[in-house]
């Protein structure tokens, strides 16, 4: 599986990682052996194999370009 197919983009992989990796570090089971000790590396890991998927909830809105400022002369 590739990371482009279970994610949005690599912030929400960062992040998606990160959730994992507090989880882990407050006590969670690893989903899947690992060689890894470190909380972090694990949570990459878990993600990269499909053990852990997240969902990413809101899309992000368009910004409107401001419009140009009018300059006093």
């Amino acid at each position: 599986m590739s990371n482009e197919d279970s994610l949005h983009n690599k912030y929400s992989l960062v992040k998606g990682a990160a959730r994992r990796a507090r989880q882990l570090q407050s006590g969670a089971l690893p989903l899947m052996a690992t060689k890894s000790m470190k909380a972090c590396r694990v949570a990459q890991d878990e993600i990269t194999q499909g053990c852990v998927t997240f969902v990413v909830t809101h899309k992000p809105e368009p910004v409107a370009p401001e419009p140009p400022a009018e300059q006093d002369q």
